[in-house]
């Protein structure tokens, strides 16, 4: 285990971990403003579970947090994060299945990823991008925190359509530990 809040325990992805994320993945909601299309076969699940669990938090590159709720010990989603090779910034993203989303764990999942970063580890900057019509991912973005700081029109070649891309970012200083209410 790498992070616990009260409700989830962010991990290490594992094998058994791939028929949930193909589960999850494979659900055109959840897929909309992702790069990956639905339906996401096992294989590709399990090919990507295994680059995850390779993955190192603490090294540049990306690294997966599987979040499990506590409570039912299942898979729920992911928060991905992308650290820059000066060690002191980041890049974040999320995606969990639809079952559990509305319910305030990306929210949960997502703060414990930001106390590492910020408290732990001294990031000054994390940023974070989302398609424009992904009102609820801004929205959570911004709940933290986050400030919008550009739109790139016409950035992203996804599902064969042009999309915009709303560009946010969280400084340390500006980091409460907590959503905003």
């Amino acid at each position: 285990m790498l992070m616990a809040t009260e409700r989830l325990i962010l991990r290490r992805f594992r094998a058994s971990d791939a028929p949930v994320l193909a589960e999850y993945r494979s659900d055109p909601a959840v897929a909309r403003y992702q790069p990956w299309d639905a339906p996401f076969p096992l294989e590709k699940a399990e090919a990507a579970v295994r680059a995850y669990a390779e993955a190192s938090p603490d090294t540049p590159g990306h690294f997966q947090y599987a979040v499990e709720l506590a409570a039912e010990q299942a898979l729920i989603g992911d928060v991905y994060v992308r650290l820059h090779d000066n060690l002191r910034q980041a890049e974040i993203g999320f995606s969990f299945a639809t079952a559990y989303q509305k319910r305030g764990f990306a929210t949960e999942a997502v703060s414990a990823v930001l106390n590492r970063l910020f408290r732990r580890d001294g990031f000054h900057k994390v940023t974070g991008e989302c398609d424009l019509r992904n009102t609820r991912s801004a929205a959570l973005l911004e709940r933290l925190g986050f400030r919008r700081e550009g739109l790139l029109r016409q950035q992203t070649l996804i599902k064969g359509e042009w999309t915009d891309d709303l560009l946010y970012g969280l400084l340390a200083t500006e980091w409460s530990g907590e959503p905003a209410r």
